[in-house]
């Protein structure tokens, strides 16, 4: 695909946000964020607060929500110089770390955070570095935890928050599973009362994981478009909520994916080969694994049947899956409404409940 009309392909999905409106810290207490509902089948728009979800969803409704824990992903290491630099963990490679680094990093060289906590550059490729650390690989997590610094999105200046208040703030109320660098932020709006409201109304709610990485941010690009794949992340769907979510699926109960990774996951866990045309859309059969799912505008949903999901960066993959559910020029008339109504904007900003009935 040329560049000009790749360019043009972007600029379908772009939109003027005045910059007061991105969010710099979550709304409090978090379910006071304010929330736009979207019917689709009614093509009806209602605006509330986030405290209110529960009115909204159909009888029945399945909410799957991922309990990723965000890591203290950056850390600030001592060149041989002198010199800082900040590098920000990816992930384990057999006996290696793999990091990215504001800095240059010669190979063989030591970066260290202390005399005795440091690492070894043993090899870039691409923009990735690989570190053999001075610590067991097994305590890696244990070592960001102490020296860690939590990462946030780039399009977020000036956070008014601590990095204490941030590892509390930028981390849902029902993280678990530490692999993130990012949060699912859709989830970030839940309060545990809320969640005891939702259950209480007879709606089930369901946790799978899915590690949110860098890909997250990253700017959509040719590639992506001439094969229609994604960044790669990886998710885990336990056998027990495979069984729950299957059999609501059977039983035509709305499955609602709190966030796009959610969405990510329980679309690439629909194994279509080995199903019949029959089964095929109500069964999840891939329940690890990792998902390059590229879903945008004439994609077919599967498996969800609604979304929670926050107000996306212009011209995101993001901005695209949650197009594929509504379509794009109604998607960005309600964000046109959202702003007129000064909705809060990103990772912290305010939510959007998309549902059929």
């Amino acid at each position: 695909m040329k560049n000009k009309k790749f360019e043009k392909f972007l600029k379908l999905y772009d939109y003027s946000l005045p910059s007061e409106l991105i969010a710099k810290k979550p709304a409090s207490p978090r379910d006071s964020a304010k929330l736009l509902v979207y019917k689709r089948k009614t093509n009806q728009a209602f605006f509330d607060t986030f405290k209110n979800l529960g009115k909204y969803l159909s009888k029945n409704s399945v909410l799957v929500l991922n309990d990723t824990r965000v890591l203290p992903a950056r850390l600030v290491v001592k060149k041989p110089t002198g010199g800082l630099a900040r590098i920000l963990y990816i992930d384990k490679n057999k006996n290696l770390l793999e990091f990215l680094s504001d800095r240059n990093l010669d190979i063989g060289s030591k970066i260290e955070i202390n005399p005795k906590i440091f690492f070894i550059v043993k090899n870039k490729v691409g923009g990735h570095y690989f570190l053999k650390p001075s610590f067991s690989i097994n305590k890696t997590f244990e070592i960001l935890e102490k020296y860690g610094i939590t990462p946030i999105p780039p399009y977020i200046k000036n956070v008014p928050l601590s990095e204490k208040q941030l590892r509390k703030e930028y981390q849902t109320v029902f993280a678990e599973n530490k692999g993130s660098v990012a949060a699912p932020t859709a989830s970030l709006h839940f309060t545990k009362r809320l969640l005891r409201e939702i259950q209480k109304a007879g709606h089930k709610i369901i946790y799978i994981t899915l590690h949110v990485n860098l890909g997250t941010f990253a700017p959509l690009t040719e590639e992506n478009l001439k094969k229609l794949k994604l960044h790669t992340e990886y998710y885990e769907i336990s056998k027990r909520s495979t069984e729950i979510l299957n059999k609501a699926k059977k039983d035509s109960a709305p499955i609602i994916a709190v966030g796009t990774t959610v969405v990510r996951a329980l679309e690439s866990a629909v194994n279509n080969h080995s199903l019949s045309r029959e089964t095929r859309a109500n069964c999840l059969k891939k329940l690890n694994g990792e998902t390059n799912i590229f879903i945008k505008e004439g994609y077919k949903f599967k498996f969800v049947d609604g979304l929670i999901t926050n107000f996306h960066v212009p011209k995101s993959s993001l901005l695209m899956l949650v197009s594929a559910l509504v379509g794009r020029k109604l998607l960005l008339n309600l964000y046109k409404k959202a702003i007129s109504k000064k909705f809060r904007f990103f990772s912290f900003g305010d939510g959007m409940l998309i549902i059929d009935k």
